[in-house]
């Protein structure tokens, strides 16, 4: 996020624009903050390059130019989860060797209870606080006499983010510093550049939280193309239609479930505003069911794009459109990293059959201070790496994900992969949101479990039950039908589109009084 040429270029043109509150953030101002905040960080707090601080907070009007300080310093930022407990976050904080923390109003209370288990963290920055506020440092207050010039020796920083944890603590991926300057951008962001088309006179919608790799990636290439990105605050499918509408808007990235819940929209709504400006929809985090893609692709056209890579970088496939109706399910061909699919011998498997999926010559990365973990994701020999996905080959070359391996369910001897299962009840008219895992069975091992959460207004009597199964046996095997229902008020699902599907299944083993 460096903006320092659009800033001498073109200084009134809107960098960002906040989507509810209407704050426009101008390429000039977008950069005497950064800088303001590069200073702050090395000149005031002392930190050099290779150094760490953490950014949590909600999206708002300050988040980007805290992004921005990092990328012209040689430092590590870890934008931490907004919606993370004070426990979990003292853990991010502690782990990831943080000096400053940066946090909202909104966010104080979490944060400063979680700085209790946070020696080291020397300076909390409350970038708007409440009238009275006396934890920490106001962020306007302690940069009021900082330079809006850049720092002397200006040196690429980058993001250090933490994996979601769905299945298990989340690890923060570091990838090595290059001593370089801030521009140009790092090789796999100039990649992704090109990939996606984007171009100076954009105008990019980011509807999800800035602390996940992929829209934080994806802002951070706008910004560098000298683009404008409206930001909102949160997702709402009726405001997303309205704000393409609005500002004409040209590339978007979503997830999954945005897909869904748009689609789910009264027709009138979804015809209600002009989409023809949207260019680019790029979508990712989470497997997409084909029925949705498929009816996306129906209502948008052909420009409609997937890819799939880890933030560990390992490796990275996409396809387009056309690609996809080709391939229905892939998540497209290679484009970076060399790919092996190996069974759990480490045996390559034949094109068209299942197995993990390992990575070669994809992006360096580590997991901070977890060396044991980054044993367990390396390969014996060191060449490759994985994030324990399942997939397989099509004889084309296109990749199809199954599912992640630690939610494989093995009943009675058969391997079932929840996605599948979950992709046909997130089709259902009745179905907002749903999560499918094994639960313990006395003859078989484990038995499918679905956990359901209802469009608003639907029953969850035995009916709703009996329709949701009848509709599962007509579309699979009987051994991926869940043998039996139930029903949340709200998936524990962020709003990157990544299912907490951990803390939902491991009720049931914990009332067996078993492990998974």
């Amino acid at each position: 996020m460096y903006p320092g040429q659009y800033a001498l270029d073109n200084p009134d043109r809107p960098a960002f624009i906040m989507a509810r509150s209407g704050v426009v953030v101008t390429y000039a101002e977008l950069e005497q903050r950064a800088n303001k905040a590069a200073h702050l960080l090395t000149d005031s707090y002392g930190l050099r390059p290779g150094d760490h601080y953490s950014v949590f907070m909600e999206n708002n009007d300050r988040y980007v130019e805290l992004c921005a300080a990092g990328e012209r310093t040689g430092l590590y930022y870890t934008c931490i989860n907004s919606f993370l407990t004070a426990d979990e976050t003292a853990y991010i904080l502690n782990n990831s060797n943080s000096k400053v923390v940066f946090t909202s109003a909104a966010k104080a209370d979490v944060l400063f209870a979680a700085l209790e288990q946070c020696p080291d963290i020397e300076a909390a920055v409350i970038v708007d606080p409440a009238e009275g506020e006396t934890r920490g440092v106001a962020l306007d207050d302690v940069t009021a006499d900082l330079p809006t010039t850049p720092i002397e020796n200006e040196l690429l920083g980058t993001a250090m983010l933490y994996s979601s944890g769905t299945t298990g603590r989340p690890k923060g991926i570091l990838r090595p510093l290059a001593e370089v300057p801030p521009i140009p951008a790092a090789p796999l962001f100039q990649f992704l550049d090109n990939l996606w088309q984007y171009r100076e006179d954009m105008v990019y919608l980011s509807p999800a939280p800035l602390y996940h790799s992929a829209p934080q990636a994806a802002v951070n290439l706008a910004i560098r193309k000298g683009a404008t990105v409206i930001i909102m605050e949160r997702f709402d499918p009726s405001e997303y239609l309205k704000l393409i509408d609005q500002y004409k808007v040209t590339h978007s990235q979503l997830v999954p479930t945005m897909f869904a819940r748009m689609l789910k929209m009264d027709q009138s709504e979804r015809d209600g505003h002009d989409l023809s400006s949207l260019e680019v929809a790029i979508h990712a985090a989470a497997p997409c069911p084909a029925k949705i893609k498929q009816e996306m692709i129906d209502w948008w056209g052909p420009i409609i794009f997937e890819y799939y890579g880890a933030t560990e970088g390992l490796g990275f496939t996409a396809c387009n459109s056309e690609e996809w109706m080709a391939h229905k399910g892939t998540v497209g061909k290679v484009l970076l990293g060399n790919l092996s699919i190996l069974d759990d011998d480490m045996n390559e498997v034949p094109t068209g059959e299942t197995g993990t999926l390992w990575f070669a010559s994809g992006t360096e990365f580590s997991y901070h201070n977890d060396p044991d973990r980054t044993t367990e994701a390396t390969s014996e020999d060191g060449t490759m790496t994985t994030v324990n996905d399942v997939g397989y080959i099509d004889e084309d070359g296109f990749v199809y994900l199954t599912d992640r391996k630690t939610f494989m369910i093995i009943s009675g001897g058969v391997n079932i992969y929840p996605q599948e299962t979950e992709d046909v009840l997130i089709t259902h008219p009745k179905v907002a949101d749903a999560a499918v895992f094994g639960v313990p069975n006395v003859d078989l091992g484990e038995e499918v479990k679905a956990v359901v959460q209802l469009m608003p207004g639907v029953d969850e009597g035995g009916s709703t039950t009996e329709e949701l199964l009848d509709f599962c046996r007509e579309k699979l095997s009987r051994q991926k039908v869940p043998r039996s229902i139930d029903f949340i008020a709200e998936m524990p699902r962020l709003p990157t589109g990544k299912l907490y599907k951990k803390p939902l299944r491991a009720k049931y083993w914990e009332a067996e009084g078993k492990s998974i």
